[in-house]
Parts: C-alpha cells; structure tokens; sequence
C-alpha cells in the first residue's frame, strides 16, 4: 500500500509540473524561414544543441532581430524559466522523501539544493544582461560575470544528475535525470550565446 502511494505521488508531481521543452508539428518542426529566424539559426549553430536553440528561441525573432545581446538574454530568460520549474519540481520530492534514509532521497535533496543554486546565478545573469554598461570595457567586465555565473549553474545541473551515479535505475530516477538533461541543454545553448556575445565587442 506504502508503495502504491508513493507511485501514485510521484506521478502526481509529473503530470502538474511541466519543463518547458521543444515543440514541434510532424512534417514540419520550424516555422518558415525568415530573416530574422535565419539569424537565429545560424547563431544557434555555434551552441552544442543548435535544434533546442533554434526551437526555443526563433519564436522570439521579431525581438531579437539581429541583435546578439537580445539573443543571449533570452537564451537566458529560457533557461531561467525551466531551471525554476526544474528547482520546483525537484523541491516537491525532496520534501516528500525528505525522512527516507535511502541513496535516492540523498540523491534528491543534494540536487534541490544545487538546483535552488542554479536558478540563482540564471536569475544573477539575466539581472546583468539588462543592465549592460555604455563602453566596450564596462560591457565585457559584465558579460565576464555573466560567463562565469551561467558556468556555474551549468556546473551544478551536472551535479545534479551525477549524485544520481549510485542510485539505483527506477521511475524518480530516470524522470529527474531526465528533466534534468533538458535544463543542461538549455543552459549551455545560453552560455554559448553569452561567448558568441562577447566575440563581437572583442577588441
């Protein structure tokens, strides 16, 4: 019965917690090329997973335009709003298994918390984007922060997933390291976009 509804919880969780991930129409993935799309997707040709990039950001490109500070703000916005949902998510089962003395829940709670540590750097780098300075050296010092905050939230979504190293495979599992992948996905397309940045007002 204990089983039973700890299943039944944790299922619970999945179908009201949503990571926001790429969608598409069978036949056609992307909307028709424009200007403003074909900028977005060469620029998302220089991140690790260009088809997230490109799906998660060319319905921005009317904002964006051509503008590479637009592009890794939003980048970051898109991560940011996942890696919360992601932190929430993950906080729900930490609480719930929070008296379990198990490998899992240790697994889960280590990642909480480095979750809770993410979306705060994600939340520093967004912060940042939006207040860039006026010269070339004040703008390259900021993005410089930036570079290193959205590193470190890469740095600990990965954590996240390597506590999972010892646990057993099984449904909470595979369903966080799962969630997981996509943030790191997300994130590292940001990070890429921030150094794409920083190339163009290199001296």
């Amino acid at each position: 019965m204990e089983h039973q509804l700890s299943t039944m919880f944790f299922f619970l969780i999945i179908s009201t917690t949503t990571v926001l991930l790429p969608s598409t129409t069978t036949g056609h993935p992307f909307p028709p090329p424009t200007d403003e799309t074909a900028y977005i997707r060469t620029s998302c040709s220089t991140t690790r997973y260009p088809e997230t990039c490109f799906s998660t950001l060319s319905k921005y490109s009317r904002t964006i335009k051509h503008d590479p500070s637009r592009l890794a703000t939003l980048a970051i916005h898109v991560a940011l709003t996942n890696a919360t949902r992601m932190a929430n998510y993950v906080s729900k089962i930490s609480l719930y298994k929070y008296s379990d003395n198990t490998t899992e829940s240790a697994a889960i709670r280590d990642c909480s918390s480095v979750f809770a540590d993410a979306v705060d750097e994600i939340y520093k780098s967004k912060k940042q984007m939006k207040r860039l300075g006026w010269t070339r050296e004040s703008v390259r010092f900021q993005l410089s922060n930036v570079q290193t905050w959205m590193s470190a939230a890469l740095t600990n979504e990965e954590t996240c997933t390597d506590g999972f190293d010892d646990v057993e495979d099984g449904d909470v599992k595979d369903e966080v390291c799962g969630r997981v992948v996509a943030v790191k996905e997300l994130t590292s397309n940001a990070l890429a976009l921030v150094n794409s940045y920083v190339d163009t007002i290199a001296v």
